[in-house]
């Protein structure tokens, strides 16, 4: 399908239409002529983790088109939609300009001088009155590696304190948190090019068709597969499938026990690979004794015979791929989920192998480096803080006392809310994330933010629903407006360029951290000499050297020349740059032992189930046009067209039960708040029971009704899953 039909496919859109919108743009004034490039600029999209290539096309100091780059080895040229329309957000309306601080209730114009220097003495304030760790700082998954690193040790050792995350605990923590359990370290094993050479692939919750478009080229080009996707919803990669599980709300770990007890039970899996590479055998053995095939199909509500059939399907091939996204990550059993993926995958031997890998398909562009360099759930190179050995490598390279790094990590992001809560966190510092549409039960964090004595929001667009709410608001460049390197969700570590300047007094996050450290008086202990972010990188080489992220091997200039390249890549690594890297394909792992671990997990309810009172359990995710909570995408006209707003989908048996009609305006409602006025879409992509509504949108903000649960061990939300009933709303056809 081509870029117009798909425009005409999505919103009716005629094909005039539709190229007047990639064509002539009236809202920036681009006439044909002038969207013509003078000169190219290579980069990397800064949207989902898939990583994809492009080119920024620049004419008289703007950014006027953008194209996919046909030598990328993401995505040979191809983008979807939102990378196509990326370049609008540099110049969309609601950038944010200037320094902005709270004067008598008002946020009024300063310098950046002012506003840095305000900003410490606010910082070291609090931390006289309230002690070193009354501080949190939130992050993003959107920043550059080098700023990552850089506001790593800013935090952790600047201003001291721990308390220090990313909202990509939101999404990925949850993966994090199951690949260091089973493999002992963080890091997808596998490759994009597993989705191409694998003969079986069994995706769990993950609707790739619309959260990660350029993944579904290499689906189409596998001829061979058998296609398995295991979701609640006819999404429309369920629609692609051979074979589609409809399994009920959060059922995937019962389903996934059972298809281990079938395993082992009927002797298929790989004994010499368990027997000489993983732990815990008979314990897991012990622990799938309730999951028969009858159990398990009355959690899920599939037939037994289905059930058995994927596990033959799985333990037969010759290159299993499993991969996942946030329909199992926003669970409170998602840790243990990511568990059981992990030991299907090692009972049959398929780590490591071409074809065959447990795989996260990461979320945000860049949440990969900050899981590598960030310095929030782990020290930088996935060093633990609890070892006394990483923190003296680390204090021996930083030229530090060993004891000022921290010996364990700070509290996670909703931890730090809590704090807040309790008023334990007196200061918080918000980069680059919109909480306030983000986060589970939004009236918690406005609580929490309420009990602030100072929050800094830094970010690229002002006003936000957050930056709304700030004392301090410091204007931060975005994508093309800055210079790094982001790492994908196959561990392609690629270029990010500068293509055009940010506007009026905004600067790159990089830049504020260097300046902040300046007037915290830190900056020549912790970044000396430093001017670029070429000077992170360096050091980042060295701090990552020979550990299982090792960046040692890699210059920007070789980055670029290859497309981009897979750690680990060291100093000495004698593989071309652009060859593909897998992980434990010698079968030894990050553990003590080297061995991977066999971990028993057990299925329960979800925390909230449907009532006479709340009878639908709902369910929230993306589409294909928007990104989180729209703060670039909802400024992009074209996008903005294609889905306007929030819908929520119901199937037709409940509709006719509650006497609503398609388009008829309905309000959710749980426990816990309500969001009104959300159009209806009758159809059957939706079970009976369940409901669907895109978290996008914060005039209809779904975290106004999902619930405070979190996993114990990743600390991520269960977004999805939350008990609600559905009422037609007061002026329903208006």
């Amino acid at each position: 399908m081509s870029l117009l039909q798909w425009f005409r496919s999505r919103s009716g859109l005629d094909t005039r239409a539709a190229k007047y919108a990639y064509a002539d743009d009236p809202v920036l004034g681009y006439t044909s002529a002038r969207k013509h490039a003078e000169r190219w600029v290579n980069s990397t999209c800064g949207y989902c983790s898939v990583g994809c290539g492009m080119q920024l096309g620049v004419r008289e100091n703007k950014v006027v088109s953008v194209r996919g780059n046909p030598h990328h080895p993401v995505n040979r040229g191809k983008l979807c939609p939102k990378g196509l329309a990326e370049h609008y957000a540099i110049e969309a309306e609601g950038r944010a300009l200037y320094p902005l601080l709270r004067r008598d209730g008002a946020l009024t114009r300063v310098s950046w001088d002012d506003a840095l220097s305000t900003m410490a003495e606010r910082f070291r304030a609090v931390q006289e009155k309230h002690g070193p760790e009354s501080i949190g700082v939130i992050s993003t998954g959107q920043l550059v590696t080098e700023e990552f690193y850089t506001l790593g040790k800013l935090v952790q050792l600047g201003i001291g304190t721990r308390h220090y995350d990313g909202n990509t605990t939101l999404c990925m923590s949850t993966a994090v948190a199951g690949y260091k359990r089973s493999f002992g370290s963080d890091g997808p094993p596998g490759a994009y090019q597993d989705l191409e050479l694998a003969d079986v692939i069994l995706l769990i919750g993950a609707n790739i068709a619309e959260n990660h478009p350029i993944l579904c080229t290499r689906l189409e080009a596998n001829k061979s597969k058998t296609l398995i996707v295991v979701d609640p919803r006819v999404t429309k990669t369920a629609m692609m499938a051979d074979l589609h599980l409809p399994i009920k709300p959060r059922s995937d770990l019962a389903l996934i026990n059972a298809m281990l007890r079938v395993i082992i039970d009927e002797h298929l899996y790989n004994e010499s690979y368990v027997d000489a590479h993983t732990s815990g055998f008979d314990e897991l053995r012990s622990s799938l004794e309730p999951y028969t095939l009858e159990y398990a199909a009355g959690i899920t509500g599939l037939d037994e015979p289905l059930i058995r059939r994927v596990a033959h399907l799985c333990a037969g091939a010759r290159a299993p791929f499993i991969g996942w996204t946030m329909g199992v990550n926003h669970s409170t059993k998602g840790t243990e989920t990511v568990n059981a993926i992990n030991n299907l995958a090692l009972l049959t031997g398929s780590v490591g192998r071409a074809g065959a890998s447990p795989f996260s398909i990461t979320g945000q562009c860049n949440a990969m480096g900050t899981r590598e360099a960030g310095f929030s759930s782990s020290l930088p190179g996935y060093r633990k803080f609890e070892s006394e050995d990483h923190r003296n490598e680390l204090a021996q390279i930083w030229n530090i006392d060993a004891s000022c790094i921290p010996a364990a990590r700070g509290l996670a992001y909703p931890d730090i809310i809590e704090a807040a809560v309790a008023g334990r966190i007196r200061a918080l510092w918000i980069i680059g994330t919109n909480p306030i549409v983000s986060f589970p039960n939004i009236d918690v964090l406005r609580h929490a933010l309420g009990n602030l004595d100072f929050l800094v929001v830094q970010d690229g667009f002002h006003p936000t629903p957050t930056t709304e709410l700030a004392h301090l608001v410091l204007p931060a460049a975005i994508w093309g407006e800055k210079e790094g390197s982001y790492t994908n969700s196959e561990r392609r570590v690629s270029k990010v360029n500068k293509a055009v300047n940010p506007p009026a007094e905004a600067r790159s996050d990089f830049d504020i951290f260097l300046q902040l450290a300046d007037k915290l008086g830190c900056r020549e202990e912790l970044f000396p000499q430093w001017q670029r972010p070429s000077d992170a990188f360096e050091e980042w080489r060295r701090v990552s050297s020979g550990r299982l992220c090792d960046y040692s091997g890699m210059t920007y200039d070789a980055i670029e020349s290859s497309g981009g390249i897979q750690w680990p890549f060291t100093a000495t690594s004698p593989d071309d740059p652009s060859s593909t890297r897998r992980l434990y394909a010698d079968g030894h792992f990050e553990t003590e032992d080297t061995r991977a671990r066999l971990i028993p997990t057990h299925w329960a309810p979800f925390p909230e189930q449907p009532s006479s009172e709340f009878p639908f359990v709902l369910n929230t995710g993306r589409t294909v046009e928007h990104w989180h909570t729209r703060t670039k995408t909802g400024a992009i006209s074209i996008l903005q067209q294609l889905s306007p707003r929030a819908w929520l989908e119901m199937n037709p048996t409940d509709a006719v039960r509650l006497n609503l009609k398609p388009h008829d305006r309905v309000d959710i409602v749980s426990a816990r708040g309500r969001v009104n006025r959300v159009e209806l879409r009758v159809t059957e992509i939706i079970a009976a029971g369940q409901v669907f509504l895109p978290f996008h949108f914060a005039e209809t903000n779904a975290n106004q009704v999902t619930q405070s649960a979190f996993d114990p061990i990743s600390r991520e939300p269960n977004f999805k899953q939350c008990a609600v009933r559905v009422e037609k709303s007061p002026t329903a056809h208006s």
